[in-house]
């Protein structure tokens, strides 16, 4: 079996936003050139989630939206982990959006359903954050 690591480095201008990482990912895949396994592709920041979903703008506004309602960035004093750092409403988006995907590949490419992509979801930006990708199989 064979082992492919790379990490991609990400930096947002703002402090939330939705990249699609699946070109990045697809590269990355035919680097390794593995065939068939599986593609572990995570986030190692807590302010920051990877999720699989559709290409669609209008979609990534109504998860801003929905996230904002359930963890509202403001104001500050609402909670308890904002002292020093006012980002604990960052760390609650990413438990609703999930740390990590895993993608089979098959004959050398990410085996997707239908309008399936790779996302970086940021909810405390402004600095560069990193992305696991760790592909396994032979």
């Amino acid at each position: 079996m064979k082992s492919f690591r790379q990490e991609l480095t990400l930096h947002t201008p703002t402090r939330r936003a939705f990249l699609n990482l699946t070109p990045r990912i697809e590269a990355a895949l035919s680097a390794s050139r593995i065939q068939e396994g599986i593609c572990l592709v995570n986030a190692m920041h807590i302010t920051a989630s990877v999720f699989i979903n559709d290409n669609e703008s209008g979609l990534h506004a109504d998860f801003e939206a929905w996230l904002e309602k359930l963890a509202p960035e403001k104001p500050y004093s609402q909670y308890h982990h904002n002292g020093s750092e006012d980002n604990a409403d960052a760390h609650l988006k990413r438990t609703m959006m999930g740390r990590e995907v895993v993608v089979a590949v098959t004959g050398g490419r990410l085996d997707f359903g239908p309008w399936e992509q790779i996302f970086y979801g940021e909810f405390d930006g402004r600095r560069d954050k990193r992305v696991l990708v760790k592909i396994i199989g032979e």
